[in-house]
């Protein structure tokens, strides 16, 4: 994995195949700054055309996940524009922040996002878009913006029924503002269990770990069930059987199948070479 530093993210590469990417704001509550979201999406790019890359664990530094948006860096529309050319500025600006958290939905290796103490606004976007999410005990949850005049639109508002599949709920949290605990996010599916972490270093910890499980797994197999969930999830039943179907047509001839059926049927550690 090339080095590249950031202002907004630490981002390292603690076993093989995993890359655990940091929210790096402490000091801000990982607030997300105008920095923040073009360095997610270079950063999310990159990892996706990487081949070292196989899973990613996303976590945030300090004593809160994030914050969400930080409001003082927030940007403001040129001075003197009338409302239509206002409003075509601030339609094309919230189109570019979505693209840091696309980049994360549309990157084949997997994502998972450890969460602790607090996720608010543009944390609950970002967590959307990821494939997995853990939480610690202290974790909470809170969709902010409809408290502070403004609709989500980073994605919650198109993620989080498909995440959740709970209409009622998700549009009690959107509608609302309300907080919710660890305990509900646990027991309606935000996130997975079978049980919270003890605190952030369990929970980064669980998360590294299943990120290394799925790096021993064979890439081709790996990243094409990502890309037959997304594409699933937006699709009919049958265009999805239709697609995977051509797909496979291509991955079912990868050597890694018989790779794969050989330790199974002898009881050994497939090694599989990177995609």
């Amino acid at each position: 994995m090339a080095k590249k530093s950031y202002s907004t993210l630490a981002v390292s590469m603690p076993s093989d195949g995993v890359v655990h990417v940091e929210l790096n704001r402490p000091d801000k509550l990982n607030a997300m700054n105008q920095a923040f979201f073009p360095e997610m999406r270079a950063l999310f790019d990159a990892l996706a055309s990487d081949d070292e890359v196989r899973a990613v664990v996303l976590s945030g530094r300090g004593r809160v996940f994030s914050a969400g948006l930080d409001l003082r860096d927030a940007g403001s529309a040129p001075e003197g524009d009338d409302v239509a050319r206002q409003a075509w500025y601030w339609r094309r600006h919230v189109l570019e922040l979505q693209e840091a958290f696309n980049a994360v939905e549309r990157c084949p290796k997997p994502v998972i996002a450890c969460v602790h103490s607090a996720a608010v606004g543009g944390a609950i976007d970002l967590i959307a878009a990821c494939d997995v999410r853990l939480a610690a005990a202290d974790a909470s949850f809170c969709v902010k913006e409809v408290q502070v005049g403004i609709a989500a639109d980073l994605g919650t508002l198109q993620r989080l029924p498909k995440v959740i599949g709970n209409q009622s709920l998700v549009r009690e949290l959107s509608l609302t503002g309300r907080k919710m605990a660890a305990a509900e996010a646990l027991s309606c599916g935000l996130v997975s269990g079978p049980a919270l972490h003890a605190d952030r270093a369990a929970c980064v910890a669980a998360g590294l770990a299943m990120a290394a499980d799925i790096a021993a797994l064979s890439p081709v197999a790996v990243q094409t069930t990502k890309v037959q969930l997304n594409f699933a999830r937006e699709h009919t039943t049958a265009e999805g059987l239709d697609y995977v179907a051509t797909f496979n047509g291509a991955m079912l001839q990868s050597e890694d199948v018989m790779l794969a059926m050989r330790a199974s049927l002898g009881k050994t550690k497939a090694e599989f070479s990177k995609l």
